[in-house]
């Protein structure tokens, strides 16, 4: 097994003493290249707050994490954005769409922050697999939620990132429309092998990942 994403140790305290809030307690997991992992948990589980330390969003109070040969504790702030542009691709509840910019420019936004010139070829590759040549030129405003879901998709596939990070991607979609983006997902990990770490509540939902791993009062329960 060939680990892209190795997390070791990683806790995450809130406040001291009788007020203490251990939203992590000493989380290990690595992520292994290619494969769709759902890290699955109730509410106030932890899910989310581990999803945003991989992500390098927030950093723990203990503990270290790797992406590639990257350690994440060591990028100062300006390096660990720019880490997260080209290396991690996010995919958001709430799509986080630019509503002024057309589709295509949204999913070229983040490379054209660094300057660089996106992978056409392998842009539309996408874009054809998730179905949205006929809406490039449209503004997110006027397509359906499962449609601004798929452009969030490609817009986090578009920079070939090491791993894309999952937060709830179907929790505002209807039922037929979650199944489509999640076998969209299933899809994109294995044409272009891409790495997925999903969090759910959704039992049903991480069904359908490679593997299932769950989270419970900031501790790993059972893969």
């Amino acid at each position: 097994m060939e680990s892209i994403l190795k997390a070791s140790g990683i806790k995450k305290y809130y406040g001291k003493g009788d007020t203490m809030v251990k939203a992590l307690d000493g989380i290990d997991l690595e992520i292994e290249r290619g494969k769709f992992t759902a890290i699955i948990g109730t509410s106030g589980s932890g899910k989310s707050t581990l999803l945003n330390m991989l992500g390098g969003l927030d950093t723990p109070t203990a503990g270290s994490i790797r992406i590639g040969k990257t350690d994440l504790a060591k990028l100062n702030g300006e390096q660990a954005t720019i880490f997260r542009r080209k290396q991690i691709g996010f995919i958001f509840q709430n799509y986080n769409l630019v509503p002024v910019l057309t589709v295509w420019e949204n999913i070229v936004f983040p490379i054209s922050l660094d300057g660089q010139k996106p992978d056409k070829k392998f842009i539309m590759q996408v874009v054809k697999m998730l179905g949205l040549e006929s809406k490039l030129d449209s503004l997110p405003g006027n397509l359906s939620g499962g449609q601004q879901q798929r452009v969030a998709i490609a817009r986090a596939l578009a920079s070939k990132p090491a791993i894309i990070l999952a937060d709830e991607p179907t929790g505002n979609l209807d039922s037929k429309t979650s199944d489509d983006v999640i076998g969209l997902l299933k899809m994109t990990s294995r044409e272009f092998h891409q790495t997925i770490v999903m969090i759910t509540h959704n039992p049903d939902i991480a069904q359908q990942a490679d593997r299932i791993v769950r989270i419970e009062d900031g501790r790993i329960m059972y893969e």
